[in-house]
């Protein structure tokens, strides 16, 4: 079903909506949730509550495109759950990928100083239109959807070296375009 079907299901208040959205990116919801919770239950149940947040925003809502919209919830409700589930003790599966851009990005109170969150994403933004696309992609599904070393390794079919060596230079470049802007790390 095309995503603007599955968005008129949403506005005719049919459950239906959830059916297909489930059908369609349930697969990838749940992938993102995982990598983010390390936890099956947890996954399972931030992926219910982000279609139930999409029954709750769409209508007024009319997400173009549908995948980035529901996954951006998915992420945002995993991200609130592992925050909860870690308050006292640490996940280092998601840890480390966070702990790799720490260096570049700072502190957020350093954030709110310098730049405005929306400045930081059109710097983000910016940055990632300079890289090629294998390494756009890798840096995504590395800082943005959660993924593996191994699992990104697998995806280009490289070593998991070399996954790691690219992330290191292009952690760098962000580094120097960041300064370049005028963000102080």
């Amino acid at each position: 079903m095309l995503d603007n079907e599955i968005i008129d299901l949403f506005y005719e208040r049919s459950e239906q909506a959830i059916v297909e959205l489930s059908k369609k990116y349930g697969s990838v919801c749940r992938k993102v949730a995982r990598n983010i919770l390390n936890n099956e239950l947890d996954a399972e149940e931030c992926v219910n509550d982000s279609f139930l947040a999409a029954w709750n925003t769409i209508p007024p809502q009319k997400p173009d495109p549908m995948l980035t919209y529901i996954c951006r919830i998915v992420r945002n409700l995993s991200m609130k759950k592992y925050h909860a589930n870690t308050a006292i003790k640490r996940n280092s599966f998601y840890d480390a990928a966070l702990d790799e851009l720490e260096d570049c990005l700072g502190s957020s109170a350093n954030v709110e100083n310098e730049l405005a969150a929306q400045d930081l994403t059109l710097l983000l933004d910016s940055f990632l239109d300079t890289l090629d696309k294998e390494n756009r992609v890798m840096f995504v599904r590395r800082y943005w959807y959660a993924d593996s070393i191994p699992d990104i390794a697998a995806r280009f079919q490289i070593s998991n070296n070399n996954v790691t060596v690219r992330l290191f230079r292009t952690r760098e470049k962000l580094q120097i375009y960041l300064r370049k802007a005028g963000f102080e790390i």
